[in-house]
């Protein structure tokens, strides 16, 4: 069964309503199921009233050959990543947000390989149940259905178009282009409401009578569920077989009266200061203050447990785009799941302030760290590298740039952990509806380490990353920046080219040419020039790149640097060897 779901099914949700899902889903006559279906009944009052109760269903193209993939992913990231869009956003706001960022990883999942011929497409058909009110989301040919006083409607409209001799094929899918076009709908809801989700499996093969004569018996919701995909079976379906049926009982005792438009206007906290409390948390110290945020050590006053508050400045309370972005750092910061970077705390608190909550990272800056230890040990600076490169990577999965990596804005913990902070100058290619580069005042920091791409406008995406990273990992190896100070005083593309690379061992004599090579083609100002994945950069940090070598022929004879650098990788001395050997037998 290819079924996804979050929760046991409750009838009685404890949270003044009642509701009753079951969902069902088989593969039918075929060898594999790619129809998926899910469902998440929280738990709790904050995000029943926050978020909603989310059902999806999917149905994977088989034509595609990675259907199964396509629809799970759609189904669970759907949920999943509902759950952690701000609170202040709407329903459909957070819905087509996180549609949009399925449906680019899927596109780009399917177009990774030129030569690769799977297709990463599903249907989709989305359902939030938030207060008295139901919102849909639909692409391709899985449908809604809402039974009400014993009329079946079909909420959903099929995605397809007639080709030839009266042949169908689907017009919109998930995964299909770089963009999608989602239908979106709201309606209210009433008691006794049922709805239907279905894939072609149930709905080609069954009247609209015969699924309200399912929907209409007094079985609990999960059975409903498998008589009707059990019916669709017999009626000779030849597809996979997938529903959720939802059963409305009750409705609210309240309403939330346009509480999220109270979330969405939420005043900014006053001016900070230790001893005062904020929501149940006390403040106990100022972290760092700017002219565009706050951070605040603070203490859970119910558990003793200490976070990291992050306030907005005052400084932009009438500017729209400004709130709009700060709300959005907590669900960008939630998506990333990482040991090195710093974790989003999910709030069960109702908030009467607009701000957000990390974990506290007892530690210091990559800045700091980098003044007390001057030339360290290439074990310990790699090791610094490879985490940093390893958080990176869980962004980029999630089609992420953070934008602002400096040592300002990477901790190390006293346990030697090292954590990417902030997500400020965050851009995620499916959510952002175009590229906007920030200024170096503020959200991007210093030119010291941001792409001079971005400056220029272009969106360097990974590749500005892996800049910043190469910087990062050169100032720890040499206690310099790769072009000097000269850098900060560059406006235009011309005078970045006036740039010169500085050679790493000028400062740090034992840097073997190779890594050397590595660093400058990690901080190359042209893109062509650069790195194009985080992988081969660090590859070419731990391993000798057989290219470079040949450039470093008096290399092998020095003994020390090779002991020197044997530290960084246990493969250096066999991988030297065998790249010599395969040298020298190509030049005999």
């Amino acid at each position: 069964m290819n079924s996804t779901i979050y929760e046991d099914i409750q009838k009685e949700t404890n949270l003044d309503s009642e509701v009753d899902i079951g969902s069902f889903s088989i593969a039918g006559i075929k060898p594999i199921n790619e129809d998926c279906a899910g469902y998440f009944l929280p738990d709790d009052q904050h995000r029943m009233q926050n978020k909603g109760i989310a059902l999806a269903i999917a149905d994977g193209v088989s034509t595609a050959e990675a259907g199964q993939e396509a629809s799970l992913t759609a189904v669970n990231n759907f949920i999943t990543d509902y759950y952690q869009t701000p609170d202040p956003w709407t329903v459909s706001h957070s819905g087509e947000k996180v549609l949009t960022a399925i449906n680019l990883k899927l596109y780009r999942k399917s177009h990774e390989f030129a030569n690769q011929e799977k297709g990463y497409l599903c249907t989709f058909s989305g359902l939030i149940i938030k207060s008295c009110f139901a919102h849909f989301f639909h692409a391709g040919d899985s449908r809604i259905y809402r039974l009400r006083n014993n009329e079946l409607a079909q909420i959903t409209q099929d995605h397809k178009a007639i080709i030839g001799n009266q042949n169908h094929i689907l017009a919109r899918a998930v995964g299909m282009d770089s963009s999608l076009q989602i239908d979106y709908r709201k309606q209210a809801i009433e008691e006794n409401d049922i709805y239907f989700l279905s894939t072609d499996g149930i709905h080609d093969f069954l009247t609209d009578d015969e699924i309200l004569d399912q929907l209409k018996k007094t079985s609990i919701a999960e059975e409903r569920a498998k008589e009707i995909v059990n019916l669709a079976l017999e009626k000779g379906s030849d597809d996979n077989i997938s529903c959720i049926v939802a059963h409305i009982h009750s409705l609210p005792k309240q309403t939330l009266n346009d509480y999220n438009l109270k979330l969405t206007s939420l005043p900014f906290p006053p001016g900070l200061k230790k001893g005062m409390s904020i929501d149940g948390y006390r403040i106990d110290k100022e972290i760092f203050a700017s002219s565009r945020s706050q951070l605040y050590l603070v203490t859970d006053l119910d558990n003793g447990n200490q976070f990291v508050m992050k306030t907005p400045s005052h400084n932009f309370e009438d500017d729209a785009s400004y709130i709009d972005r700060f709300i959005q750092e907590e669900w960008i910061g939630k998506r990333i799941e990482s040991p090195y970077v710093v974790k989003i705390v999910d709030q069960s608190k109702p908030r009467n302030f607009l701000y957000y909550l990390m974990e506290f990272v007892e530690g210091e800056s990559l800045n700091e760290w980098m003044i007390k230890h001057p030339f360290p040990a290439p074990r310990e600076a790699i090791e610094i590298v490879d985490q940093i490169a390893a958080g990176l990577k869980c962004f980029h999965e999630q089609e992420t740039i953070h934008q602002d990596l400096k040592p300002g804005n990477v901790m190390i913990s006293k346990d030697g952990v090292v954590k990417i902070v902030d997500f400020g100058s965050v851009y995620v290619a499916g959510i952002a509806e175009m590229f906007k580069p920030m200024a170096h005042e503020g959200a991007l920091g210093t030119a010291t380490y941001s792409d001079p791409q971005y400056l220029m406008g272009i969106n360097s995406g990974i590749q500005g990353d892996i800049y910043a990273l190469a910087t990062i990992a050169y100032e720890l190896f040499t206690g310099e920046i790769p072009y000097g100070k000269k850098i900060e005083e560059c406006h235009a593309i011309f005078e970045y080219d006036r740039l010169r690379y500085r050679d790493a061992r000028q400062f740090n004599p034992v840097i073997p040419l190779w890594f050397d090579q590595a660093l400058k083609h990690g901080v190359a100002i042209h893109l062509e020039e650069r790195y194009s994945t985080l992988e081969s950069f660090m590859r070419d940090l731990h391993n000798p790149n057989p290219d470079y070598l040949l450039e470093d022929p008096e290399y092998t004879k020095d003994k020390n640097k090779a002991l020197y650098w044997e530290i960084i990788s246990g493969f250096w001395l066999l991988t030297l060897v065998l790249v010599v050997a395969l040298f020298s037998c190509s030049e005999g």
